[in-house]
């Protein structure tokens, strides 16, 4: 029973902490733009692609010229 003198307070102050935590977050625009972070994980890059092949096909003509 004593441990519950412990518990629930290190229970609320826990709770506390996270709700202040998320107020803040909240406050600070974290939750704004929540879809164009998910599409970047899911859309190739274009450049990146378009380097590579650029660099490959350098490196095609190089060896081939040797």
């Amino acid at each position: 029973m004593s441990v519950l003198f412990i518990m629930i307070p290190a229970a609320l102050i826990l709770a506390g902490i996270g709700i202040v935590a998320f107020v803040l977050a909240a406050k600070s625009g974290q939750f704004d733009d929540l879809d164009t972070p998910a599409f970047r994980a899911v859309f190739d890059d274009d450049d990146t692609m378009h380097t590579q092949t650029k660099n490959e096909n350098t490196e095609q003509d190089s060896s081939s010229d040797a």
